[in-house]
Parts: C-alpha cells; structure tokens; sequence
C-alpha cells in the first residue's frame, strides 16, 4: 500500500483531521487579529487636553455639596501627568497618574492633603470618585463627571 493514506470511500482518513487543523488555525488567527485591533484601539486613545465638568462633595456627615473640576492632563503611554483642581485658575499638580484600557488613577496634592482619583473613560466623558483625608483623619468622597473641553 506504500505511502498512500488509507482511504474510505472517496476521502482519506487523514481528511478530517486536516480540515479541523486549518479551521482551528483559521479561528485562531482571527482571534487574534481582533486582538490585535481591540488593543490598538486602546493605546490610540489619548486623554491630553482640558476636561471640566462637576465634583459633588460628601463629607463625613453625609453633607453634600456641588462644586466643579477641571483638569488639565497629558498623556505619554500609559503614563499621566498634569494638574487637577475646581477651576482653570486653582490647580494643582499630579504627583502619580496612570491610564491603563479605560482605567485612570490619579494622585495629586491639594494643600497638603493627597487626593486619589479613581475614573473610568467612557466615550467623552471622565467618570469616577475622588477620595481625600482631612485634617483630623476624617475622610471625604467625591463623584466626578467631567467632558473634553472644546
């Protein structure tokens, strides 16, 4: 029978290997090709530039109070650097600022006092919650929502 594949009927075999070989191979290189593209995606998403929106404020009583952000960022990789505060007037510098996928942490000090920001990009806006301690340990929350400004 020599070299030949066994055969039944008219296929050999080895046919149906071989197509669920080149399937799998097909699958896997559209699998990652997606990757390839959902993560180019990402990386190309550059936050630089001047964000303002609200900052809502609660404090350790649970008292509330309406304010407004604005922030001034700069983006190189995944890296964030830039300054942060209620007006373009009163800013303050961010000492540790990352951005990885849609996540961005931020940290920046505000009188002596460490601000840390949690946020989320989702389409044009910047969404998150702000923490700070007070002077006597007693910490403050807050919700910020902010927009690119144009």
């Amino acid at each position: 029978m020599g070299d030949s594949p066994q055969k039944t009927g008219n296929f050999p075999l080895a046919a149906p290997f071989y197509f669920f070989k080149e399937r799998t191979m097909k699958t896997l290189l559209s699998i990652s090709l997606l990757t390839i593209f959902a993560l180019t995606a990402i990386a190309d998403t550059d936050i630089s530039g001047k964000w303002s929106g609200s900052f809502n404020i609660t404090g350790p009583n649970g008292e509330t109070k309406e304010d407004t952000a604005f922030l001034v960022l700069k983006q190189t990789g995944g890296a964030i650097t830039g300054t942060v505060g209620p007006n373009e007037d009163e800013q303050y510098p961010i000492g540790k600022g990352t951005i990885e996928g849609d996540k961005i942490t931020l940290e920046a000090d505000a009188n002596g006092h460490t601000v840390k920001l949690d946020l989320v990009l989702a389409a044009d806006h910047i969404k998150g919650e702000a923490n700070m301690a007070g002077d006597n340990g007693e910490s403050m929350k807050a919700k910020l929502d902010v927009t690119r400004v144009k």
